[in-house]
């Protein structure tokens, strides 16, 4: 385990770094900065943290309940966002950057060693070690990946209610058919990402 090894080299507040929402049509990107706790880390096989993995692989209903075992048992978790209106002044790379930064800098405790999914913060005062396919690898970076996921999410079924006819429960943003169907019919909203194409 990568945390392990890190561990034993004496590193105590490991951050694992993961965002969700990337190649959304819809609203914010959303990151998530998590600190396990180690004694949960070595009992990685027993109990429910021994199924953290890539949030992608995972169905919503074992998403939600991981995360709360995470939000529960974690030492730390921080969750920042980029919005829409960055993502198209900045472009969705570095609005993803935007968000994983504001992640850990709303942790409450200051980190050893960022473990991040194949990216490099700019301005973070900390080690970093780019891990491609991180959120398969780490448990740390899956435990992110797993809360981004979960909290935006949670965003897209509210603003369900907010922008009706989208399907934002069902889609949460992303381009299915009855999405694009309803951008044809309604147009795009005010949350929709303009630099990306609406039209399919």
């Amino acid at each position: 385990m990568i945390e392990e090894r890190l561990f034993k080299k004496g590193y105590r507040t490991i951050v694992g770094v993961d965002e969700a929402g990337r190649g959304a049509l819809f609203g914010p990107v959303v990151a998530s900065a998590v600190v396990m706790p180690f004694a949960g880390m070595c009992k990685v096989l027993s109990g429910s943290i021994g199924e953290i993995d890539d949030s992608k692989v995972l169905s919503p209903k074992k998403r939600k309940r991981l995360a709360g075992i995470i939000l529960k048992e974690a030492r730390f978790v921080g969750v920042g966002l980029a919005t829409n209106f960055e993502i198209d002044q900045e472009n969705i790379y570095w609005a993803s950057l935007r968000a994983m930064k504001r992640a850990v800098q709303n942790l409450s405790v200051n980190p050893d060693i960022l473990l991040i999914d194949g990216f490099h913060l700019k301005d973070v005062n900390c080690l970093q070690v780019r891990i491609p396919g991180g959120d398969s690898k780490s448990i740390s970076i899956a435990a992110a990946s797993i809360v981004a996921k979960v909290v935006r999410d949670k965003m897209m079924v509210l603003l369900d209610q907010v922008y009706e006819g989208y399907a934002l429960g069902k889609n949460k943003g992303y381009g299915t058919k009855e999405h694009y169907r309803a951008l044809r019919e309604r147009g795009p909203t005010p949350l929709h990402r303009f630099s990306f194409n609406l039209e399919h």
